[in-house]
C-alpha cells in the first residue's frame, strides 16, 4: 500500500530514538539549562501575574547541576546567588527537584520550593512559598551545553 515503506519505517525509528534520547536528558543524570517564562506572585490580598524575575531574586536563565546539587544563575544573569538542591525524585514522567532557601541575609524572605520538569518536553513549573507569599513560575529546561 505504501510506496516507500522502508523510508516510513526508518523515519518512525528515528523519531522514537530521538524521543528516547530527549526524555533521558531530563532524568537528573546530566545538567539542564533553564529559562524562566511567566512569574506569578500570590498573597492573601492579590495576585500579580506579570512579575519580573529579577525583582524577586530569580535568574531569567539558570543551570541545574545535579552532581553538585545546586541551581545557579547563568553567566549573564543579573542575579548571582546559587541555591542548594535538597532532593531529586523521578515521578511518572517528571523530575521533581526541591529545596529550601534562606534568601537575602537580614531579610525574612526564606522559602521552600519545588521545581517539576516534564521528561517529555522539558516544560517546567516552579512553586515556592514563604511568609505570606507564594510564587508560581513557568519555564522550560533543555540539556545544558558544556561551559554554561
Amino acid at each position: 500500500m505504501f510506496k516507500y515503506p522502508k523510508i516510513l519505517v526508518i523515519a518512525i525509528g528515528l523519531i522514537g530514538l530521538t524521543t528516547a534520547v530527549f526524555a533521558g536528558d531530563f532524568d537528573g543524570s546530566s545538567p539542564l539549562s533553564g529559562t524562566v517564562g511567566k512569574v506569578i506572585e500570590i498573597n492573601q490580598y492579590r495576585i500579580v501575574d506579570d512579575v519580573d524575575p529579577d525583582t524577586v531574586g530569580l535568574p531569567k536563565k539558570f543551570l541545574i547541576d545535579f552532581k553538585a546539587k545546586v541551581l545557579r544563575p547563568s553567566n549573564d544573569s543579573l542575579v548571582r546567588r546559587q541555591i542548594s538542591i535538597h532532593s531529586v525524585a523521578v515521578v511518572e514522567n517528571k523530575t521533581v527537584i526541591q529545596g529550601v532557601d534562606e534568601g537575602v541575609e537580614g531579610v525574612e524572605d526564606g522559602l521552600a520550593w519545588s521545581l517539576t520538569i516534564s521528561k517529555k518536553d522539558g516544560s517546567a513549573v516552579l512553586s515556592a512559598s514563604g511568609n505570606g507569599v507564594a510564587y508560581v513560575v513557568f519555564g522550560v529546561c533543555i540539556p545544558a551545553k558544556e561551559n554554561q
